[in-house]
């Protein structure tokens, strides 16, 4: 329900309302009986302050060369002070850091425009200025910038002074995160927009509906927008068809980035901008045509949906993408119809810049794909065929191609690939920082094993495939290795581990992992993901952790004694560096974490 604010009386002259915004002093309320100098009753009271008494004058310090002077008469009669200079406040426009996303207005149907400022034409530097109370603008600034959305709209009911600083926040908002309530959400969103006219980066989380009505809002409320991402709740619909897509990116001249979730109602789609970088959208499902008239695009993330009946032309999408978008860099392309034909039509395209290379969940993609992949970009710094068929002669390519520049290498879902694979790939990759093989060595008759029926329904055959996947070991020795993830790696019955940089290890589900049989040699080992692991094999992650992070305590200098005998630790008062004021060597303990829920 709209409740009207309380009328505010505007000075005749602009300079009149800017030192009135900005007045320490609060203004006399109705209905009270003290003495404006003294401060006692004005019931039988006979001041004992002149009133000829000067005025008092108080100082506030500022970063400017010359501080600001505010006066507090106690004369009703005496003119008020002449603003200061306007000074441009480009310095303060940063970004509105609404870590809490989550954060929402309490209620969405209150009119957000009733705590404007009744003065909007009043710019003044708040880091001069004091507010009411005699806090400093500067200091009610960099409050108020940190508060959430929800939070600024309660502040702006405070004070005058406060209203005009949460306005003067709202037009110096650049990026702005917020999740939009299901109730009045298109009011709410237009609310809020309105009081950014600068807003460059926008993030929504939706949890109703979108349409092309709220497309069309963000694209009136935010002229210069740059950046847009729009997320929606497990419940929420987004209802943009391609055409609608299509006409608010041509119409956003500005638009570098664009990421969208739940796009399965586009159909089709052309995007045409000269400015878009970065496309991001997901949930894809049976498209009828993808064009890209996007010259400058560099990365693209095309993620559709699951399912066995999409009929999507990929072969045909991948080759006028290529064609269309020279500077592409970074791909990622998530589809079950991902296959070799698709591969060659990404290769044929010859995108020199082409650095990021990601194709998962194609079960079609074969070591022939890798070779023509190979073939094309020699200077991939990351490759992700996870969910295809490659197997290790694929990895083996991999690694005579790409020694000198591939860094990340995830290659999970591959049922094709032994451990062999990838210790061979640890050791002829030297740039190598992360790699994930989850679920590669394991055995794919782990969840109906014949050791959990009876004997007579066990079967020759699953006996001997389950023994020919267990009982691999990995060995891996890297300098540079800071992820690996071996998740669900059943197939594993050893592990050794000497790599001074890993700094997360993830192995979940590796249940035939014998804790004798682990060596962890991995001093900046920060976190250890276990669950599903028995609980001997936690003990032992455990107790190795603890070793290798005690070993590293209490590093102290040696020296021998004085009939030259043996060496014992000394502190730091008797080494020689401490005497000569060198700063020495500190080793810093770090805990880690071993994950198992």
């Amino acid at each position: 329900m709209h409740h009207p604010q309380p009328h505010i009386s505007t000075p005749a002259s602009a300079s009149f309302a800017a030192a009135a915004a900005f007045d320490f002093k609060p203004a006399k309320r109705r209905g009270s009986y003290n003495c404006g100098r003294c401060g006692l009753p004005k019931k039988g009271h006979v001041c004992h302050l002149n009133s000829s008494t000067n005025p008092t004058s108080i100082s506030t310090p500022t970063s400017s060369p010359s501080a600001v002077t505010v006066e507090n008469s106690s004369s009703a009669s005496r003119p008020p002070h002449a603003p200061p200079v306007r000074q441009s406040y480009t310095h303060l426009r940063r970004a509105l850091s609404f870590d809490d996303i989550e954060t929402r207005a309490d209620s969405p149907e209150h009119d957000l425009d009733d705590s404007d400022s009744p003065y909007p034409g009043t710019d003044l530097d708040p880091d001069n200025e004091m507010v009411s109370g005699g806090l400093p603008a500067g200091c009610l600034w960099e409050v108020l910038r940190r508060l959430p959305p929800a939070g600024l709209l309660a502040a702006a009911s405070v004070c005058k002074g406060w209203r005009e600083t949460t306005k003067r926040l709202w037009r110096a908002a650049e990026e702005l995160r917020l999740m939009v309530p299901p109730r009045g959400q298109l009011r709410f969103i237009g609310s809020v927009l309105k009081k950014c006219p600068s807003l460059v980066r926008l993030s929504l989380k939706m949890e109703s509906d979108v349409d092309a009505t709220m497309l069309a809002c963000i694209a009136f409320s935010c002229p210069n927008l740059e950046s847009m991402e729009i997320s929606t709740s497990n419940t929420a619909v987004n209802r943009i068809t391609g055409d609608e897509l299509g006409r608010f990116v041509a119409d956003k001249r500005c638009l570098t980035s664009l990421k969208m979730e739940g796009c399965s109602n586009l159909g089709g789609f052309v995007l045409s901008s000269s400015s878009l970088s970065t496309l991001w959208l997901s949930d894809l499902y049976s498209l009828s045509k993808m064009v890209f008239n996007c010259p400058n695009l560099k990365e693209v993330s095309l993620e559709f949906s699951r399912q066995e009946n999409d009929t999507t032309d990929l072969t045909t999408m991948v080759d006028a993408m290529g064609r269309s978008c020279p500077r592409l860099q970074n791909i990622h392309i998530a589809s079950v119809r991902l296959s070799h034909a698709v591969v060659l039509s990404l290769t044929a395209a010859n995108l020199r810049g082409l650095r990021m290379l990601s194709l998962v969940l194609g079960s079609e993609i074969t070591d022939a794909s890798v070779a023509a992949i190979a073939s094309s970009y020699s200077k991939l710094e990351l490759l992700d065929l996870s969910g295809s068929s490659i197997s290790d002669s694929g990895i083996g390519m991999i690694c005579n191609v790409l020694p000198n520049t591939l860094s990340r290498l995830l290659l999970a879902l591959c049922p094709n690939i032994t451990s062999s694979g990838i210790q061979f790939a640890t050791a002829q990759l030297p740039l190598l920082e992360l790699m994930d093989c989850g679920m590669t060595v394991c055995d794919p008759d782990s969840q109906n094993s014949p050791c959990d029926e009876s004997g007579d329904n066990e079967l020759p055959n699953a006996l001997n495939n389950k023994l020919h996947l267990m009982y691999q070991k990995l060995i891996i020795k890297h300098s540079r290795l800071k992820k690996l993830s071996l998740w669900g790696c059943s197939g594993l019955d050893a592990l050794c581990l000497n790599c001074p940089e890993l700094n997360d290890l993830n192995l979940n589900s590796c249940k035939n992992l014998h804790p004798e049989r682990l060596l962890l040699q991995c001093p900046s080992l920060q976190n250890v993901h276990a669950s599903g692991c028995q609980e001997s094999l936690i003990g032992a992650i455990k107790s190795q952790v603890s070793d290798s992070m005690a070993s590293l305590e209490n590093q102290f200098q040696c020296k021998r004694l004085a009939d030259g005998s043996k060496r014992v630790r000394a502190p730091d008062c008797l080494s020689q560096e401490a005497n000569d004021d060198k700063k020495r060597r500190k080793v810093v303990e770090q805990q880690c974490k071993v994950l198992v829920d």
